[in-house]
């Protein structure tokens, strides 16, 4: 049974994953549709700035709680001489990469012009801070950590649509401009989700080493729950590109409803998908690791 330390870390990355996802998706679809989004230029930084903040404040408490878990006392979270040694570990570098990243996303954020930019580089930045602890580093395979990148990157995209769609399909006037979105995005999805999976496929492979390992041990079938979960959340993303989207274009209100629903189920879908990752990445160990 996990212990306490165990468990506060999950929520603790539950929040950093929701947070940096979140707010560096916002941005990158922010500059991808730059057009369809410029009404919600406002919106859009407030949310990425919340959800920024967030993370920073997530990835202080999770770095603070391995200073707990080591010491067993709650006091570990405060102790300078623990948290100075863990910053000498790989759990601090990338605590830095997070901190670095996030800054510039906060920074990029209340800047005009070259701003959204700004916040983009540092995004890249506290998402490259994932491969510098965790199953993937342990592998000690560059490409993989490249793979890593690109894999959060698409992630974070998908999150970043959800809030712009669901905003502008709620008013009859930008009825139009929510359908350009989503038939836009849907063209950019028909091929970055299917490189998505892939690339979480070839992590899954490396990491677990067997088919076996896929159906024996704790990481496997917890991942085998993140992929069922990932399997309800792109049936709600097809309906959305094939039925919803369509009807919009037409300008059926009703499928505009229909998708406001369909997005708030995509929300919770990723919200349990990045509850499992945090458990998956805290409580389990990847069987590869063991037989290295």
């Amino acid at each position: 049974m996990p212990d306490t330390w165990e468990l506060a870390s999950t929520l603790a990355k539950f929040l950093l994953y929701l947070g940096v996802l979140g707010s560096i998706g916002l941005v990158l679809v922010r500059i991808v549709f730059a057009r369809e989004t410029r009404g919600l230029h406002g919106d859009s930084v407030r949310r990425a700035t919340a959800l920024a903040a967030l993370a920073l404040l997530a990835a202080g408490i999770g770095f603070a709680l391995k200073g707990a878990a080591m010491t067993g006392e709650l006091s570990g979270m405060t102790d300078p001489e623990m948290l100075g040694l863990l910053w000498q570990t790989p759990a601090g570098t990338a605590f830095a990469y997070r901190v670095a990243g996030l800054g510039l996303v906060l920074v990029g954020l209340r800047l005009a012009g070259i701003g959204l930019p700004i916040a983009a580089a540092g995004g890249l930045l506290a998402l490259w801070s994932f491969s510098r602890i965790g199953h993937v580093s342990d592998a000690g395979a560059l490409w993989l950590e490249f793979l890593l990148l690109l894999h959060l990157a698409g992630a974070a995209f998908w999150i970043g649509i959800l809030s712009p769609l669901r905003t502008l399909s709620g008013a009859p006037e930008s009825l139009s401009l929510a359908a350009g979105l989503g038939y836009r995005f849907g063209r950019i999805a028909a091929i970055t989700v299917p490189l998505l999976i892939a690339a979480g496929i070839v992590m899954a492979w490396r990491l677990l080493g067997s088919v076996e390992a896929l159906l024996e041990t704790g990481y496997g079938l917890t991942l085998l729950a993140k992929i069922g979960v990932v399997a309800c959340l792109l049936a709600a993303a097809a309906a959305n590109k094939l039925r919803f989207v369509p009807a919009m274009t037409a300008g059926d209100r009703r499928a505009a409803v229909a998708l406001r629903r369909s997005i708030a189920v995509e929300w919770a879908a990723i919200c349990l998908v990045l509850l499992v990752t945090a458990a998956l990445t805290t409580l389990q160990g990847a069987p590869a690791e063991g037989s290295q």
